[in-house]
């Protein structure tokens, strides 16, 4: 399917630069993924769409509202604590440059003790008040089908959220037609959709460590935390961990080099000490999804 861009779209191409212009050709398995999804929403009557404006979720709701139309889709954006106003800002600046029809409800998993205590299966408490909250808009708005942007690769890693999502007979579409992130991203590239290349961004509370409570306070010191090093520069993927006074800060590993001067890391120790940190590391490892996972209560690296 040829993709259709809106006119700030077609600016955003004509202003790249060609490294951002010249998509890779993709293959004909990629492209068959994509009718396959066109397929597989069209045969449903209507669609509502878990929305975080993420890769994933923004690839989906373009093809879905091609597809269905705003008659048939609703892009639903969950608001907590725990959800990025960057992100926020995001998904709905994508929203309307893509004609993305959206709803915003909010979630309040912040009020379940199960899911503040931060036990490592965290997420499944989130989706569950997430995907609670999605069945009710639809049964209230007579929408059929609930869909999430998982993909196939999440299915190889601890996803305690996926759970909830099956108890609640959620569909996953991208992971069930075997959808690769790479696969996302090429597809979202051609299509013009700035998320192409953006990092992925699970919610603030994955910066703390299990265990370790879940609280407005802390969700809003990550937040102020990454904001502040993303205004000094820091491109590309990017988490500060909370350790209670002290933040292990994960960048890509292709810019260690740059932030290793001395010049600049004091600058990205000083941003974060300004946010409420008393002590500031730089993870000499870089950027690792899921690296909580591993390090569990540990206080750094």
């Amino acid at each position: 399917m040829k993709p259709v861009l809106t006119e700030a779209a077609r600016a955003d191409v004509a202003t790249a630069t060609p490294a951002a212009t010249e998509s890779p050709r993709l293959s004909h398995a990629t492209r068959e993924k994509e009718n396959r999804l066109v397929a597989w929403l069209a045969e449903r009557r209507s669609v509502i769409l878990g929305f975080s404006g993420g890769v994933d979720s923004a690839y989906l709701a373009t093809v879905a509202t091609e597809t269905l139309g705003p008659s048939r889709f609703l892009a639903v954006i969950g608001r907590s604590p725990s959800y990025p106003d960057a992100q926020w800002d995001a998904a709905r600046s994508l929203a309307a440059q893509f004609d993305i029809p959206v709803l915003e409800v909010n979630t309040h998993e912040m009020l379940d003790a199960n899911y503040v205590a931060n036990p490592s299966n965290r997420c499944y408490f989130c989706k569950t008040e997430l995907w609670s909250v999605l069945r009710t808009v639809a049964r209230e708005r007579g929408f059929e089908t609930v869909i999430d942007g998982t993909n196939a690769d999440d299915l190889g890693d601890w996803r305690p959220g996926l759970k909830a999502a099956r108890e609640h007979d959620v569909s996953s579409p991208l992971a069930d037609l075997g959808f690769t992130k790479d696969d996302i991203r090429q597809l979202s590239r051609e299509r013009g959709l700035p998320t192409w290349s953006q990092p992925s961004s699970p919610c603030l509370s994955s910066r703390l460590p299990y265990g370790s409570a879940v609280t407005i306070e802390r969700l809003r010191q990550i937040e102020r935390a990454e904001a502040a090093l993303r205004a000094l520069g820091v491109e590309g993927d990017l988490r500060v961990r909370h350790h209670g006074d002290l933040a292990r800060i994960e960048i890509s590993s292709g810019q260690l080099d740059t932030w290793l001067v001395p010049q600049k890391l004091r600058a990205l120790t000083d941003a974060v000490r300004q946010c409420g940190f008393a002590r500031v590391s730089l993870d000499l490892r870089g950027f690792r999804s899921g690296s909580l996972n591993v390090i569990g209560v540990a206080a750094g690296a």
